[in-house]
């Protein structure tokens, strides 16, 4: 009886050791993930921006009197 008794402590520990250790872990894989989200955030902004701005330049460059249309004075 004291062994099995001896036995369970031993296991209880093992889990508790096993539990401490997935726990941490878990912590650390949540503060990498929430630095992700941060800076996947961030870049999807910029993205925005920046097609924005390449819209902005593409009606722009479609107006009247574009100079990619344009002949160079030498013709």
């Amino acid at each position: 009886m004291e062994q099995q008794l001896n036995d369970l402590r031993s296991r209880v520990e093992e889990l508790e050791s096993r539990l401490a250790f997935q726990e941490d872990t878990l912590s650390q894989l949540n503060d990498v993930i929430a630095a992700q989200d941060k800076d996947i955030r961030a870049l999807v902004a910029r993205l925005r921006e920046l097609a924005d701005r390449y819209q902005d330049l593409s009606e722009e460059g479609q107006g009247p009197g574009r100079q990619q249309d344009e002949k160079p004075p030498h013709y």
